[in-house]
């Protein structure tokens, strides 16, 4: 990241937060420690709209699943004995084959991006929770534009498909209601990219290095 400190609203923040915890939930089973958090979640229960609705539903399960239930419910769903029922990762949902021209694409961003491979990650780096990541860093750091940039070409054409997919898979109990809160909360995106189409340039091409928070990228 540059020197320059960027000014990050309270809805950007919020934004970030968001794509934070999604990352979590998505890359490995939720810890006693999330599940808390989660279940000590203060809803306003006053706002009636499909994001409200989903975290509450989200503090509820939270509430009713242990960590131990959900290391086999996150391993029947994207693991599996030689695969899951769903394959996490943006290749697929794009072309139906992973290794694809899209991942190709995303190294190369990543890498004028500034972000690195841990050479401890096995996991290709379109994971949906890699790219969630990713997106936080970028609405906390970098320019409008970037983000939107980034969104568009490796998020926005296939992710409202994949929590649809996951709220349909056999094993989905926890993640169902994960599923649930990614659905409404992308439909809020929707939203705010359309206002950032018409506020700032597009440039499909990053080009500020950022050296980014996240812990560690799939």
């Amino acid at each position: 990241m540059t020197e320059t400190t960027k000014q990050v609203s309270e809805n950007d923040q919020l934004r970030a937060d968001i794509y934070q915890l999604l990352a979590a939930l998505l890359r490995r089973e939720p810890s006693q420690e999330l599940l808390q958090f989660l279940t000590n979640l203060e809803v306003d229960a006053n706002e009636d709209n499909d994001m409200t609705r989903a975290w509450l539903a989200l503090k509820l399960a939270a509430a009713q699943f242990t960590p131990v239930q959900l290391q086999d419910e996150y391993f029947n769903l994207f693991i599996g004995v030689g695969a899951g029922e769903i394959l996490p990762y943006g290749s697929w949902f794009m072309t139906g084959s992973l290794m694809d021209k899209p991942l190709a694409l995303l190294r190369q961003d990543l890498m004028q991006l500034g972000f690195e491979r841990q050479d401890e990650v096995k996991e290709p780096e379109d994971h949906v929770a890699a790219l969630f990541e990713v997106m936080s860093v970028l609405i906390l750091e970098a320019p409008s534009h970037q983000q939107l940039a980034f969104y568009r070409r490796h998020i926005g054409s296939w992710i409202v498909r994949f929590f649809d997919t996951l709220s349909r898979c056999q094993s989905a109990a926890f993640y169902g209601v994960v599923a649930q809160l990614g659905r409404a909360f992308f439909e809020t995106e929707i939203a705010e990219f359309e206002r950032l189409v018409l506020s700032t340039p597009v440039v499909e091409t990053p080009d500020v290095q950022i050296q980014p928070k996240a812990s560690e990228m799939a």
